[in-house]
């Protein structure tokens, strides 16, 4: 069952709390970053991108980017820009792109739940960034940013959360630069805290990393190398815990993530379609953008034109949870034996672009960067994500890109 606990928060006050929440950490580069803290001393990007205080040419994996990143939240503290909490809560926090709204439970997470695999993953993380969000977590003392998790959705909890929203004031409520409105509540009842716990720890048996591997990954390597640290740990110490946002499943946003390929291995248009043929029905759509309207269906611009591509039955296994995913089928049947793209992860010929972009960027990518093709995508639902993680699978690459994305810095979990 899960185990979820209150923490003492480390927030903004209200009148700084649009100024202080920043993108997470790993959705901008340096660049980026620099360019959006600039005039903005309260930017979260002080801590979670510290190398724009720095100069450009040191390595982000320097010990004097981490030093900065704690550096600069003692800074915060000291001056107010963030103040820790005198007594645990839960909190609540809701995003709004458009007309799509969710809102999650934030929490501080067990690293025993995730090390026992009561929180699944569905994705292959990194060593590098794992290692990388290792050293921040330790060297600052603190979750920067939170794990985005899910569960499956339970009326009780929904109707303790609507509840709560119903009847008191957020502390906060802005819309961030990019339009979509991020509103921040405290649970500071203790009755309603303790039945939030019990019914996790009663009624919901496993949670699933939504988004954020890299983050929780590190939290529980850091937790495992306190522990050797610390023998005598209790378990209650806040090592033992990471900040995380819990969603209930029926509320999440999966976009598409789509593919462009900077060749056609060497085939011609003709031949390329010749091959695309044997395994899929091929429609000529035209000009304007061919978004797939159902799983197993794939728009595709070449020269100037889209298609519609239909998978044919006998190309995929539509019992098996990962080979009916259609970022499998088209790795399978498209990029792996005809492009010549074995791992997308590590092949420079292939790029990704998150739905969020639209798909006139995949136009745009194709006729003015180089690329030849691209492909469109049907979004992977919620239910195959918790499917391929309950068999204990690895989604292919670059499979779900959620939206919108958690802010950092409106809440920080401290681990001392």
């Amino acid at each position: 069952m899960a185990h979820i606990r209150p923490f003492k928060g480390v927030r903004p006050p209200k009148e700084l709390a649009a100024k202080v929440a920043s993108y997470p950490y790993d959705v901008i580069n340096s660049e980026e970053a620099r360019e959006i803290a600039k005039g903005n001393p309260y930017s979260f990007l002080h801590i979670n991108k510290p190398e724009i205080d720095l100069d450009p040419s040191i390595s982000l994996y320097d010990d004097r980017v981490y030093a900065k990143a704690a550096e600069n939240l003692q800074k915060f503290m000291a001056e107010g820009i963030l103040v820790q909490d005198e007594t645990p809560h839960y909190y609540l926090y809701e995003q709004q792109m458009g007309d799509h709204k969710q809102v999650g439970l934030v929490v501080a997470a067990s690293v025993d739940d995730y090390l026992n695999d009561h929180i699944k993953k569905h994705e292959l993380t990194r060593k590098a960034k794992e290692e990388d969000r290792t050293r921040h977590l330790d060297v600052t003392n603190c979750n920067a940013g939170p794990v985005f998790l899910t569960y499956r959705a339970h009326d009780e909890i929904d109707q303790l959360v609507a509840d709560w929203q119903t009847h008191h004031e957020p502390e906060n409520d802005f819309m961030a630069e990019d339009g979509i409105y991020h509103r921040f509540w405290v649970i500071d009842d203790t009755a309603v805290m303790d039945r939030i716990t019990a019914l996790f720890a009663d009624q919901i048996s496993t949670m699933y990393v939504a988004d954020g591997h890299h983050r929780s990954a590190s939290a529980a390597n850091l937790g495992v190398m306190r522990r050797q640290q610390f023998p005598n740990y209790t378990g209650e110490e806040p090592f033992n815990f990471f900040l995380a946002v819990l969603f209930p499943h029926n509320q999440l946003k999966i976009l598409d993530y789509n593919r462009v390929v900077k060749d056609l291995n060497g085939h011609s248009a003709d031949e390329f379609l010749k091959r695309i043929r044997e395994k899929f029905e091929v429609e000529k759509w035209g000009t304007d953008p061919y978004a797939p309207e159902d799983k197993h269906h794939f728009g595709m611009f070449l020269e100037g034109a889209w298609y519609k591509l239909v998978a044919k039955a006998g190309t995929f296994n539509p019992e098996d949870p990962i080979e009916r995913l259609d970022v499998h089928i088209l790795q399978a049947n498209v990029l792996e034996p005809v492009l010549a793209i074995g791992d997308p992860r590590t092949d420079d010929r292939i790029d990704f672009v998150g739905g969020i972009r639209g798909l006139k960027e995949l136009e745009r990518r194709v006729n003015e960067t180089g690329y030849t093709v691209a492909f469109s995508m049907y979004p992977t639902s919620i239910e195959d994500l918790i499917h391929v993680a309950d068999a204990g699978k690895i989604m292919p690459p670059k499979s779900t890109w959620f939206e919108p994305k958690l802010r950092s810095g409106l809440v920080v979990h401290l681990l001392k």
